[in-house]
């Protein structure tokens, strides 16, 4: 038994995003290279087997929405899109995104999430200040559970 849950990522975002994070967006959902200097995500720790045998922790920077093709525990494919709105009244731009993910990827790939919650569009704000922005299922369920960040923090599946 796998523990691979599905990400449904539906969110437009305002117009305050810049150049820099706008590269670094696209990166992570696989659309673009690697830009210089991470801002939205810094940290991708990993812990390693140095030469000597002994434990090392590296940093390996990875795309945390960007994997495109078959999927192989939901059904369909993954994929991620970033659009430029020609009508702006629901943002600037359209972000949609389907990945696969284990919960050991929860935190950092929370932290791009929380990150696109705080440009998304006011159609995504509930009357608590939380922001929807998709959902999550858990590969072997029919039901989604909504993708939700309330606080800065994504509430992920337990």
């Amino acid at each position: 038994m796998a523990d691979i849950y599905e990400l449904m990522l539906a969110v437009d975002l305002c117009d305050d995003v810049s150049e820099d994070e706008l590269a670094e967006l696209q990166w992570h959902l696989g659309l673009g290279p690697r830009p210089g200097a991470l801002r939205i995500v810094t940290g991708f720790p990993c812990v390693v087997e140095d030469d000597h045998g002994e434990l090392a922790v590296e940093d390996h920077p990875e795309p945390l929405l960007g994997c495109h093709g078959e999927a192989s525990m939901v059904e369909g494919v993954l994929v991620s899109v970033l659009v430029r709105r020609q009508d702006t009244r629901r943002g600037a731009w359209a972000v949609t995104s389907r990945q696969e993910i284990h919960p050991d990827g929860f935190e950092r790939t929370g932290e791009l999430l929380a990150w696109l919650a705080g440009k998304a569009g006011d159609g995504h704000r509930r009357p608590d200040g939380s922001v929807e922005m998709g959902w999550t299922r858990f590969y072997e369920e029919r039901r989604p559970e909504p993708l939700v960040v309330r606080d800065g923090v994504v509430v992920w599946p337990s």
